[in-house]
């Protein structure tokens, strides 16, 4: 018998045996790759930054919606002219007796610092308070406090709106 025959002949054996291990770990890899992709996975979630957006809803007295809409489209001059950024503002169209008299906006902040100080100026402007004081009487008031609901938004990580 011719050894070198042998040794080469297990030499062979080796290797298609070590080709199809390889074969199998690079087949296993890939599969737990894709398989793990299609895996949802928790992300953290975190702001992009100080951006907030502000809503204000106002409560009028029964059929005073149109006098404070009125009083909004002059101030609104004076609120940019401050930095107050208004997305928009709208009056609720709905027979729904909890949003029949109000007036709604939305204001756009850098931060909440930012809208603090524009805020600040806005009502030092002395072209501000005969606003103030025409619009006061429009407003229901509820146990001597006017009904204005005030919140500070921050846009999710998944909104159009950053």
């Amino acid at each position: 018998m011719d050894t070198t025959n042998v040794s080469h002949q297990t030499f062979s054996r080796k290797m298609v045996k070590m080709s199809g291990v390889a074969a199998i770990a690079l087949i296993s890899f890939l599969a737990g790759t894709f398989f793990s992709a299609r895996i949802p996975h928790p992300q953290v979630v975190e702001a992009d930054s100080d951006h907030v957006f502000e809503l204000m809803v106002y409560h009028t007295l029964p059929g005073k919606t149109s006098d404070l809409e009125s009083i909004f489209q002059d101030v609104s001059k004076l609120q940019s002219k401050h930095g107050l950024k208004a997305v928009g503002y709208w009056v609720a169209d709905s027979k729904d007796p909890a949003w029949e008299n109000t007036f709604v906006y939305l204001l756009d902040h850098p931060s909440r610092q930012a809208a603090e100080t524009n805020w600040s100026a806005l009502h030092s402007d002395p072209a501000f308070p005969p606003y103030r004081t025409a619009a006061i009487p429009l407003i229901q008031q509820v146990d001597g406090k006017y009904k204005v609901d005030e919140v500070f938004m921050r846009p999710s990580v998944y909104s159009e709106m950053k």
